[in-house]
């Protein structure tokens, strides 16, 4: 998959797809129209940029997502932590801990996530 990083306009209009999908195109360009103040010809631009990134798809004139918001955001999640971190969760979570106390909640959803990893 292309780069699926995101601008902040970009993500308010993957937003609105992600919340609406699947919708027909035509309904995209009303909502965009409502919600961001764009004109058919913008949709219609930046639908197919984020549609050439794997993002979406434009099916006989229905918008779909190709990826979930929850995908999107794991590959954003993975991109991060391996750029900035050599793709050390532990070393994320040391830098990520040193300004932030977890609590015993967190401490035990954490733990939850480990033991099932542990047992694949």
């Amino acid at each position: 998959m292309e780069d699926t990083r995101l601008g902040a306009i970009e993500s308010r209009f993957a937003d609105l797809i992600w919340q609406h999908a699947p919708l027909p195109s035509g309904e995209l360009v009303k909502l965009c129209e409502r919600e961001l103040n764009w004109k058919k010809s913008t949709t219609y631009t930046v639908l197919k940029k984020l549609c050439g990134r794997g993002l979406f798809r434009n099916e006989n004139g229905t918008v779909k997502a190709a990826v979930s918001r929850e995908e999107f955001q794991a590959m954003q999640s993975e991109r991060f932590v391996e750029e900035t971190f050599d793709g050390s969760l532990p070393a994320f979570l040391t830098a990520f801990t040193s300004r932030k106390k977890l609590s015993a909640e967190e401490i035990a959803q954490l733990q939850r996530m480990i033991d099932r990893n542990r047992e694949v």
